[in-house]
């Protein structure tokens, strides 16, 4: 197969010919904060805020404080070589953190970009090209974005057979049908599959803010949850409130009244999406024992009241704003349920160090990320509890 046969490329030059740099390079920062400033007055790119946030997480500024934070672990390493990356299908702007992850680890990246037309994509990758074609010709071997069918088994295979890592982010389906594709003997493999997060609330502290934080809170569980339909794997589906009798009922209905004056102007309800929604809530009454419907204005939010917590929560979902509510007046409940699937734990009236350390003392096998609300879509370069710069870069050991 020739390179003609690798898809469409959107950006990028010939990965065969690029070299492993050192973690955060010099010339990677200058291509990066360059990015974000060419993306910051790109007049196309102000409606999106993904796509604004990725430009301000490449300001030079945030990448010199990351580099910073691997200052002891630069001088004896490299990148492992050529990355590639499959991008989720859901979420337009993922694609563009893979990359710059494993371009600050060091390495060239091909990144399978989602098929489906985003215009985050046009966007940042016709941004990418500019500046490869101009001031960073020296990277352009290095930045590489492609498009190509999902069933174009032949072409994720030649790309795995190239690699020295491989990034795979979607479904556990997805997973599954990327590994059927072999890796070289010496190649590395990172997986982010299909992950479940919960937002805990304490219902006092809702009581307490002013309308002014109210609505900040608002904002950001919306930006959480509603800005990519509830696609990305750290937006909340359950929301576990501490508090209990007439102090959690009314911190209930003032917390989702806010959320719903906020997105009734800001979201359009499919009608496929609420078709589901009816669905989805039918299914979970029948699956789960207890569980009602609370009633709302309408079906812009679906509220799933729950009498007790069980492993087949995270089975009941669906896009567009459908959240599962559970009450208690401790974090107890969650000890039994949080598996593996379980990634991000964002918090609304409580502290994160009391919150690491009921998962770290209980000895949770998941939770990874504890985030404020409305920050939990905030790449870091540790995701899922994997450190990706030490993860696709390598040691050079002396004795």
């Amino acid at each position: 197969m020739s390179r003609n046969d690798l898809g469409t490329l959107l950006c990028g030059g010939d990965w065969e010919k690029a070299q492993p740099l050192a973690p955060f390079a010099d010339e990677v920062l200058s291509f990066l904060s360059d990015l974000s400033a060419l993306l910051m007055k790109t007049p196309a790119a102000r409606p999106y805020p993904d796509v604004v946030t990725f430009a301000f997480f490449c300001r030079r500024a945030h990448l010199e404080q990351l580099r910073g934070q691997y200052q002891d672990a630069l001088d004896n390493r490299l990148g492992r070589g050529l990355s590639f990356h499959i991008a989720p299908s859901n979420v337009p702007i993922n694609f563009a953190y893979s990359l710059v992850a494993a371009l600050l680890a060091g390495n060239a990246c091909v990144v399978k970009a989602s098929s489906q037309d985003f215009p985050q994509t046009r966007i940042v990758c016709a941004a990418m090209k500019q500046l490869l074609d101009d001031a960073h010709k020296a990277l352009r071997d290095h930045v590489n974005v492609v498009i190509y069918p999902r069933e174009r088994q032949d072409i994720t295979e030649q790309l795995s057979a190239a690699c020295d890592s491989r990034i795979i982010w979607g479904g556990d389906e997805t997973v599954r049908r990327v590994r059927m594709a072999t890796l070289m003997p010496h190649a590395n493999e990172v997986t982010f599959p299909d992950r479940y997060s919960l937002l805990a609330i304490r219902a006092e502290a809702v009581l307490q803010m002013d309308d002014k934080k109210l609505e900040k809170a608002a904002q950001g569980f919306y930006n959480d949850t509603y800005l990519t339909d509830q696609n990305a794997c750290t937006s909340p589906r359950l929301v576990y409130w501490l508090g209990e009798g007439e102090t959690l009922a009314k911190a209930q209905d003032r917390f989702w009244n806010a959320v719903h004056r906020y997105a009734s102007s800001r979201y359009l309800l499919e009608p496929v999406v609420a078709v589901d929604k009816l669905t989805a809530a039918c299914r979970a009454a029948l699956q789960l024992p207890g569980s009602r419907v609370v009633p709302m204005p309408d079906n812009l939010i679906v509220r799933i009241q729950l009498r007790e917590l069980s492993g087949e929560i995270e089975e009941n979902r669906c896009p567009g704003g459908f959240f599962l509510e559970y009450a208690t007046d401790t974090l107890a409940d969650l000890i039994p349920v949080v598996k593996r699937k379980y990634q991000t734990l964002s918090y609304l009236g409580l502290d994160k160090d009391e919150l690491r350390r009921f998962v770290r003392d209980n000895r949770l096998a998941g939770i990874d990320r504890i985030a404020p609300v409305g920050a939990t879509m905030d790449f870091s370069l540790t995701w899922d509890g994997i450190d990706l710069i030490r993860t696709l870069s390598r040691v050079i050991d002396a004795i």
